[in-house]
């Protein structure tokens, strides 16, 4: 038997008690001791001597708690529907070119409307809200609670599920929490209720119960709470329900989904009839058991919105809640239904927010960031201070033009707020108080990582690092390669990713794949078998679908959403490659940036010897592509499609989504290219103008039948 190191052994007990110690401040005590980045370290350091010592194991270790870190507290759930973010204005002048957006794009969506001077709204102040179709439409007004989004899930009418945002597709079952909150029915006073129902709203702490427990915890001698969203926040995420239950949270219901089916996540989102308008749904939300807020408003001009807004900037202090702003939508669900969604927000909807707090600062330093694309981002370092109930100590300075634009100086005294009460910005200087020493800035000529030259492309604000290998360069492309949206490599951390540049183990993502058990066994606080488990798990990565690859490759304007489109309609690299920036740029939801960006990237050759080291590696750098004879045998190959109007069992996402597994496309605009027009209830403009063409047209049911394969 292996004779066990004292050493090995005090180590590990006190590493044992330092995290239980730190874990038991973070989760019961809500006052942490210790940063999340220190935390993580002695955690690895712990798994990695129980690994190499495994006789040293014992129940209570913190490595053998279930859903010991916060981030695997509760179990992950994809949303039925994505709970997505809202675009935000900071004054009515922003708002009112947030409506001539939305018009617009409406006006594309029925370009036959352009020439009508009724349909189209000049947004002035007190003007009639319109739709293209030349009706009257409404906003709705709601106040927007600063709290936490919650989704509900209740089936045959019975509360099953409560699900925190997360990032908008994915968030965390809290259910158990949930529950505890009073005015959330666990039952809905419905007698015959659908199968399905769906409630999203905010979760929040009222201002008279987050003092309670504040001068509580200062009476108890514990670190006080920021403000009410971060103690809301930190509640729902709490793992003794009988806890959240004590901090009394409150909930306001904004919105609902409906489906007669078990399985809601290939539906519209948007509730089905009877459900017109988002007012309706309000007023059922309260006829079904929630507490619906009750200063929402019904607005026919921007200038009753306005008023709204205006009206509750000063009254919003008397509420018993805290809110930042109001949320404004389109009242008539059909109009968001056709307005629909970017890769981000509804098009239908927006937060208008109030005007953020703001403070005076010193900025003792200003320090340079590179980034993964080489971008030279100056930080200010300031005198810290209190905004919107947390510290900020930094601020980002953006480029050379902003600070130039503010004549932003080492030791001058700075107004600072935080943008969307979320991000510190400067705002602007109060150079009466400038030292008279103080020097302009400059911008550095060479990169503070690397030392290679920097440069400033004509037309862009950004300074950038160019050389490909400069470390500052690699180690962000690399962090963003094993990103969970990316490949998705689990425990390669930042500290580990600075070890392998740093060592000149990786110097491209593909030397990853190069990677041996032995080589990284020499890296500090490398075990065996942490070794062999990273390895593994840098082989499992191979078989990423080729989305995940086109997001990890980093591709400047690329995210994830944008990823998975030019993935579904370029399904192998060749042809991405290949493609035009015209070719790119056709492929809806795709800008003229993003398309220069990525036609751009393929064509240097550092990336394309990247690639080949990457197929050489076994990457997934395809879709599933079917032979030229297989898609000739599809039964809708080469035919495109459009569709109007309401069909008979099921929603235009879903007959969308058959056409296209059969080999056809379907288009959002009638043209001379259009082949069949699908016609259902209340079609709109579009047959008219399919009939002028002679374009077919086929119903709901012959469209099913055109589905069928030839067997000839």
């Amino acid at each position: 038997m292996r004779q066990l190191n004292p050493k090995v052994e005090q180590r590990v007990q006190e590493l044992r008690q330092l995290l239980q110690k730190a874990s038991y401040a973070y989760y019961v005590l809500d006052n942490p001791i210790m940063e999340d980045a220190v935390y993580d370290q002695l955690y690895r350091e712990l798994q990695d001597l129980e690994m190499q010592h495994p006789e040293l194991v014992t129940p209570d270790s913190p490595t053998q708690r279930v859903g010991e870190k916060p981030a695997s507290q509760f179990s992950s759930v994809q949303h039925n529907i994505p709970l997505y973010s809202l675009e935000n204005a900071f004054n009515i002048e922003e708002f009112t070119k947030w409506q001539e957006r939305w018009q617009r794009h409406a006006l594309t969506l029925n370009p036959e409307d352009k020439g009508d001077e009724e349909t189209q709204g000049r947004g002035d102040k007190g003007d009639r809200i319109l739709s293209t179709s030349g009706t009257s439409d409404e906003y709705v007004c709601e106040l927007k609670i600063d709290g936490s989004a919650l989704a509900l899930t209740y089936e045959d009418g019975v509360l099953v599920r409560g699900v925190t945002r997360g990032d908008g597709i994915t968030g965390e079952d809290i259910t158990q929490n949930v529950r505890t909150i009073r005015s959330i029915p666990l039952r809905l006073n419905l007698e015959q209720p659908p199968q399905i129902v769906e409630v999203r709203g905010e979760a929040f702490l009222p201002l008279d119960v987050f003092e309670q427990i504040n001068r509580e915890r200062e009476q108890a001698g514990e670190q006080l709470f920021a403000n009410p969203r971060n103690a809301a926040a930190g509640t729902l995420r709490q793992l003794d329900s009988r806890i959240v239950a004590q901090r009394r949270l409150d909930f306001f219901p904004y919105t609902l989904y409906i489906s007669s089916h078990k399985q809601i996540n290939s539906h519209s989102p948007f509730p089905i009839p009877p459900l017109y308008s988002q007012w309706e749904a309000l007023e059922l939300l309260a006829s079904i058991g929630f507490r619906v807020n009750p200063h929402r408003q019904i607005c026919s001009s921007l200038q009753e919105v306005e008023e709204y807004y205006n009206y509750w900037d000063t009254n919003r202090h008397n509420l018993p809640y805290m809110t930042d702003g109001v949320v404004v939508k389109l009242n008539a669900f059909a109009i968001q239904e056709q307005l629909g969604f970017t890769q981000k927000f509804p098009r239908w909807a927006i937060a208008l927010k109030y005007p953020a707090q703001e403070a005076p600062t010193l900025v003792e330093a200003i320090s340079i960031n590179v980034g993964r694309t080489g971008a030279l981002t100056p930080l200010a370092h300031l005198q810290p201070i209190q905004l919107a109930g947390t510290t900020v100590q930094r601020a980002t300075l953006h480029n050379s033009d902003f600070i130039a634009q503010l004549d932003l100086r080492v030791g001058d005294t700075a107004i600072v707020r935080k943008a969307g009460e979320i991000i510190p910005e400067v705002v602007r200087i109060l150079p009466e108080l400038r030292p008279p020493d103080a020097q302009p800035f400059q911008m550095p000529t060479h990169c503070p990582v690397c030392g290679s030259e920097v440069v400033r492309r004509e037309g862009e604000a950004v300074t950038r690092c160019i050389n490909s290998s400069c470390p500052a360069i690699l180690k962000g492309a690399i962090t963003h390669w094993v990103s969970r949206k990316a490949l998705d490599i689990n425990g390669l951390g930042e500290k580990l990713v600075e070890q392998l540049v740093d060592q000149g183990l990786v110097l491209a993502v593909a030397d990853l794949y190069d990677l041996t058990v032995e080589q990284l066994t020499e890296l500090e606080r490398m075990g065996t078998k942490l070794a062999e488990k990273l390895v593994s798990a840098i082989a499992n990565s191979q078989t990423q679908p080729w989305s995940r690859v086109l997001y990890g490759l980093g591709i400047r304007h690329v995210g994830s959403v944008n990823a998975q489109t030019l993935a579904e309609q370029f399904p192998t690299v060749e042809q991405l490659a290949e493609a035009s920036p015209a070719d790119i740029e056709g492929v809806y939801g795709i800008g003229a940036e993003i398309a220069h960006s990525v036609s751009e990237w393929f064509q240097l050759k550092s990336n394309q010897t990247l690639i080949d080291r990457l197929r050489e590696a076994g990457l997934q750098l395809a879709d599933q592509v079917e032979t030229k004879a297989e898609v000739a045998s599809q039964p809708l190959s080469g035919s495109s499609f459009v569709i109007t109007g309401t069909l008979p069992t099921m929603k235009r996402e879903e007959a969308k989504k058959l056409i296209e597994q059969a080999g056809g496309k379907v288009s959002n605009s009638i043209s001379s290219k259009t082949d069949y027009l699908i016609v259902g209830e209340n079609a709109g403009s579009k047959l008219a103008k399919a009939q002028k063409l002679g374009i077919n047209q086929l119903s709901e049911e012959q469209l099913l039948a055109l589905l069928i394969p030839n067997p000839g």
